[in-house]
């Protein structure tokens, strides 16, 4: 069972518009809600690819009711810890031909008692787990350093950690006595760990970077290249993939679908290449979906076959 950590799940709305108007009403036709935040855009991936599953987190209020009925509705395990403030809602703009506005809530502030009930729970579902994401920010109330926490709980029982988030967080688990097994930076997350600019177009440059040993002890970093794949470090070993070049939909929750496909074959123990081509077919079907976190399996192998993973 892969469990799905979002300790600040939303409601996420996508608004489709022609042109968004600066101080002026924009009506809205189009709009999707789903249940979101990072982690349930990997845990619906997950789901959808057949694969054992349960999403963890925490929920508040009549947005966390919705958020739950929907995972019941689609049929997807859950089992969040609950607190009285309200879920957060985030809002993306799809507007002018491709282009994405974000506005995103900050979410409740938790106490430490929603802090530690939430470890509790934690603790007790890493009993039927073989494998963790983390996904997103963390809500207030939270000190950067809660996902190391996690990351060492699951170290204790022998369970790998993808661990997909910024900031402060990112740094505190990089920094930490037990390492997450996986990170997924992209370039500007990368640079702030380093504390200079990573150019992605120069992959020798960045191949230099990640062998930095603020890095030793993380089994797995990968570096989104955005339309041109993702560069990636296993130990010793560094790996280009590339993929196909598609007409896009709606490339939001692509980053969370490369999880999904990453934390798939990484549970299954498969070899590197068929990690990486996991990962990019999960990303690339997500963006060719207008639903956030949706991937249509039936297309898996079609794209699979034309993802190249290069050994450098």
């Amino acid at each position: 069972m892969i469990l799905t950590v979002t300790m600040n799940p939303s409601i996420d709305m996508a608004y489709a518009l022609d042109h968004l108007k600066i101080d002026d009403v924009n009506r809205v036709s189009d709009v999707r809600k789903t249940a979101g935040g990072k982690g349930l855009n990997v845990t619906r991936v997950i789901h959808l690819m057949s694969q054992p599953v349960k999403a963890t987190g925490v929920l508040g209020g009549n947005f966390g009711k919705f958020i739950e009925d929907q995972l019941d509705n689609d049929s997807i395990q859950h089992s969040f810890t609950h607190i009285n403030q309200e879920t957060r809602n985030s809002i993306a703009i799809l507007h002018d031909g491709g282009k994405q506005t974000e506005l995103l809530e900050a979410g409740p502030t938790l106490s430490g008692a929603d802090a530690q009930a939430f470890q509790d729970h934690f603790d007790a579902l890493l009993d039927e787990t073989n494998l963790v994401t983390m996904s997103g920010s963390l809500p207030g109330g939270l000190a950067p350093s809660f996902y190391s926490e996690l990351v060492a709980h699951a170290a204790q029982k022998g369970i790998k950690v993808l661990l997909d988030t910024s900031g402060a967080s990112l740094a505190a688990a990089v920094k930490s006595e037990h390492k997450p097994f996986l990170i997924k930076p992209n370039d500007e997350e990368l640079g702030n760990l380093l504390g200079e600019k990573v150019d992605r177009t120069d992959l020798p440059k960045l191949q230099q970077q990640l062998q930095d040993p603020r890095f030793d002890g993380i089994d797995w970093v990968v570096v989104s290249l955005g339309s041109k794949g993702a560069f990636a470090k296993h130990g010793n070993k560094f790996y280009q993939a590339a993929i196909p070049k598609i007409n896009a939909v709606n490339p939001v929750g692509s980053g969370d679908s490369t999880i999904a496909g990453l934390a798939m074959a990484l549970a299954q123990d498969k070899d590197d290449a068929t990690v990486l081509k996991t990962a990019m077919t999960c990303g690339l079907l997500n963006t060719l979906e207008a639903t956030t976190g949706f991937v249509n399996p039936d297309h898996f192998d079609e794209y699979f076959n034309q993802v190249t993973v290069i050994e450098k």
